[in-house]
């Protein structure tokens, strides 16, 4: 086993961070730049010169590029990443990791079983991209460096720094606590120093899609055999759900997640904005590509990845002053961890139809082998007690993502305390919706459903 391989996620930071330093201090030019970092990075870590590929891999990834590529090394990096000539693929397998690995019984062999998306060939890993649900759970269990997702801040570096540029941050529910002890409008005030216009919370985009949801569920759900499946928020849950349940898809919300519903929003509203979402998530990088939702996000940004970049750029957000705005509702905001839909869409149920006999009995699954189990349950036609199903894929929620800086249990905490914060109790007493709808012409709340401009914003 080579030594140089273990604790590689740090590694890979200190990779990113390098990288970010040299392009934001625009050290980095061209590929023959490249060569010099991954020299210093083979020093840095005493890594042997048959590993130089290897090293190589990741800074492309850490770029937001492929990892292989036929590039000549006086190739100018930023018409390189302005082309953004790369596939749509999120995880790659990197060159050289597992034949140094020694782990017969590696984690990679049995993370994925419930979606079987990667499988161990002798010295490599082989991804099904078909298959593959980009959950990044085969990221985080391997912590040799053969799976790493693209990171896609230096694509954004140059939008950041460009005074012509209106870039949002859209930030997900599960950001409370991320960045320690700091508040909302301290963290909005850190991002504008990296260059963002504003940052909105996407659970006021959650609170639209609650309402939405929640009129969905009372037209469709008139029987105690019928089930209404979210497709809010994860998804990991849409394609696990889409792929191998095609009936049960039938029964499945065809709303957009709020990620998704902020960037198209934001568009209508500031015509050439750009949109970026930081969350916990690897899977919201793949969804943010898929072609029928292509264009509301620009960029994806981890939890991880901003700490880093903070750190990196020396961007303390607990020594910002705060710029506090009351966005979302306490429905929106509990969003960021398990069972946060189904109770935000109950409370818009009740508002919206207090007399309904057949009441909201909801189930909530967290990660992919509870998801998988109870659409098993619903494919075999076995009895259920719930009429409204909502998955996600990672333990916990939102919360539970691969990319998360603090604990599970204390990022559930934190999320509901700034729930229980908000002065909006539920997403149909949120105002800031109807100052939103009524700048894209629409007064009436029902309109959400009703209306044809809603129906192109807020469906896949």
């Amino acid at each position: 086993m080579k030594e140089q391989f273990n604790h590689f996620k740090e590694k890979r930071m200190a990779i990113f961070s390098e990288l970010v330093k040299r392009y934001w201090n625009e050290e980095l030019t061209n590929l023959g730049d490249l060569d010099i970092l991954a020299l210093e990075i083979k020093e840095r870590f005493h890594f042997d010169d048959e590993d130089m590929q290897f090293i190589r891999e990741h800074i492309r990834v850490a770029m937001g590029l492929d990892p292989q590529s036929e590039e000549g090394y006086n190739v100018d990096i930023k018409a390189l990443l302005e082309s953004r000539q790369q596939s749509d693929t999120v995880i790659s397998n990197i060159s050289g990791a597992c034949q140094y690995c020694g782990d017969e019984d590696c984690a990679c062999n049995d993370i994925c079983k419930y979606e079987a998306s990667t499988y161990k060939r002798g010295q490599g890993i082989v991804i099904d991209n078909k298959r593959c649900l980009t959950c990044g759970q085969c990221i985080e269990a391997c912590d040799f460096g053969a799976l790493a997702d693209k990171i896609e801040f230096i694509p954004l570096i140059d939008l950041l720094k460009d005074p012509k540029e209106k870039v949002y941050a859209a930030v997900a529910p599960a950001i409370v606590g991320q960045f320690g002890d700091v508040e909302m409008g301290q963290l909005r005030m850190a991002l504008r120093k990296l260059g963002f216009v504003d940052m909105l919370e996407v659970a006021m985009f959650a609170d639209i899609l609650t309402i939405k949801e929640a009129f969905e569920f009372n037209a469709l759900v008139k029987n105690e055999e019928d089930v209404f499946l979210t497709s809010c928020c994860c998804p990991v849950w849409f394609n696990l759900t889409k792929r191998n349940y095609p009936k049960i898809f039938e029964s499945m919300s065809p709303s957009i997640s709020p990620m998704i519903a902020s960037g198209r929003f934001l568009k209508a509203l500031y015509p050439g904005a750009r949109v970026v979402f930081i969350g916990p998530c690897v899977a919201k990088k793949g969804e943010a590509k898929e072609a029928p939702l292509r264009g509301a996000i620009d960029f994806v940004i981890t939890f991880r990845e901003l700490a880093e970049i903070f750190k990196t750029l020396a961007i303390n957000p607990a020594e910002q002053p705060s710029d506090e705005k009351d966005q979302a509702s306490f429905g929106g905001r509990v969003y960021g961890r398990s069972g946060g839909v189904s109770f935000a869409v109950k409370t818009v149920v009740n508002r919206i139809a207090p007399h309904r006999l057949l009441k909201l009995k909801s189930r909530k699954v967290a990660g992919v082998k509870e998801c998988k189990a109870v659409l098993d349950r619903l494919a075999q036609g076995l009895p259920v007690e719930f009429n409204f199903l909502e998955g996600m894929g990672c333990a916990g929620g939102c919360v539970g993502g691969p990319r998360t800086n603090i604990d599970r249990a204390d990022a559930t905490r934190l999320v509901n305390q700034f729930a229980e914060d908000s002065l909006i109790l539920t997403p149909y007493d949120n105002l800031n919706i109807m100052k939103i709808l009524k700048q894209l012409g629409i007064t009436d709340i029902e309109d959400i459903v009703h209306n044809p401009r809603m129906e192109a914003i807020l469906s896949r």
